[in-house]
């Protein structure tokens, strides 16, 4: 478990062009943050940081005593905004292979499945299912393979109302056993949490 995720004054530019500068963050165990701004902005980007896949102009990001590459590797799931899922594998094997990477069981998956209403779906290829299935199934790691770090670009869209609910339920229950959760939204997260907001 890692103990806090720590950004200070950091900056990222992409394409020739700073997209934020001085963004500073503290989070704890049980602690929820709704990261907001307009298209553009860099949301995506200081998550994808915060995951170790874009490099900062300047600042530093921590993860308290625990060494980056170890939070990054093992304590944190990130959930882009592309579900990142393989067309041609079935709901079945793209649930093993993600949570067989990330360092779930068997077990583990199978109750996942069942959390997010994937057990009759399991045997379809990924290209047969609707958006907010697709979105289900890749948000269906964070339980079966539990990790401290929730990072989360847009989880809501496309989820229904149902969905965006049980969610909400899931997210809170992760806060409540001590995990965090730094998320991308243009709507409001169905959880209490702080807010930072990117400017153009």
């Amino acid at each position: 478990m890692i103990p806090e995720l720590s950004i200070s004054e950091a900056s990222v530019r992409r394409g020739g062009r700073v997209l934020f500068e001085g963004v500073s963050l503290s989070l704890r165990p049980g602690e929820a943050c709704a990261l907001t701004g307009p298209n553009g902005s860099g949301k995506t980007s200081l998550l994808r940081a915060v995951a170790g896949l874009v490099r900062l102009e300047a600042g530093e990001i921590g993860f308290g005593k625990v060494e980056p590459a170890e939070a990054r590797a093992e304590a944190l799931h990130f959930v882009g905004h592309q579900d990142g899922l393989k067309p041609a594998r079935t709901v079945r094997e793209e649930l093993d292979f993600w949570t067989l990477w990330s360092g779930g069981t068997d077990a583990a998956a199978r109750e996942a499945a069942d959390a997010f209403d994937l057990v009759r779906l399991l045997d379809l290829e990924v290209r047969r299912l609707s958006a907010g299935q697709r979105r289900r199934l890749a948000l269906s790691r964070l339980t079966s393979a539990p990790r401290a770090l929730w990072l989360l670009d847009e989880p809501l869209s496309p989820l229904d109302s149902v969905w965006r609910a049980r969610l909400g339920e899931m997210m809170g229950a992760h806060l409540a056993g001590g995990g965090m959760i730094l998320a991308a939204v243009h709507d409001p997260l169905p959880i209490a949490a702080k807010g930072l907001e990117l400017a153009a």
